[in-house]
């Protein structure tokens, strides 16, 4: 019988690119997608326990290192805990709301993470997605579901020189050579 990896790969092996800003692929994160009344005390308890952080407010990332909340929709979370707690956190959530109306789904390995840093982040964003990357259009802390180009995404800044995005494993390449090409030096429009 063949043994388990004892490292998880991710998608593009650490992949980093520096130019306008620095653009890295994150080792793998453990994520676990919650969907059910987010009102529901149930619900909140068997988030904020795995998690260790508030309950976020609509649309908000509340993260702590590997851990946090993100809010996706109105009756889904995004549940981010240390990769390999994943399988045990995943099976606690699910046995503290038996019997409650949730779904608990790790999609940690369905997923590609990057992190974004340097002062021109906004600008760098703005090439890729609708969405408004001002400065009241989008508040470090609140998160964006949008598009990165042609494909889905979610992007929060932590600070104005920190973002983070999350896409699906599957496109992981095109959106990482998508912040590169937006990154590259000379490339700057100082509109944010």
């Amino acid at each position: 019988m063949s043994e388990m990896l004892a490292t998880p790969v991710t998608a593009l092996g650490g992949a980093r690119f520096d130019g306008l800003i620095s653009v890295r692929e994150k080792p793998a994160q453990g994520m676990i997608s919650l969907r059910g009344d987010l009102s529901a005390a149930p619900i909140r308890n068997a988030a904020t326990g795995i998690a260790g952080v508030d309950m976020p407010p609509r649309r908000a990332a509340h993260t702590e290192g590997q851990r946090g909340l993100l809010w996706m929709a109105p009756d889904e979370l995004l549940v981010l805990c240390p990769y390999g707690e994943v399988p045990g956190a995943a099976a606690s959530m699910s046995k503290v709301l038996q019997g409650v109306h949730a779904l608990v789904t790790d999609v940690s390995d369905a997923r590609a993470m990057f992190e974004l840093r340097g002062g021109g982040l906004r600008d760098v964003l703005a090439k890729l997605t609708p969405a408004d990357m001002s400065i009241t259009g989008l508040p470090p802390g609140e998160l964006r579901r949008s598009r990165l180009a042609q494909v889905p995404a979610a992007f929060w800044l932590e600070s104005e020189t920190s973002a983070q995005v999350i896409c699906f494993r599957s496109v992981a390449r095109y959106v990482f050579d998508l912040l590169k090409n937006a990154a590259q030096p000379g490339s700057a429009v100082g509109f944010h």
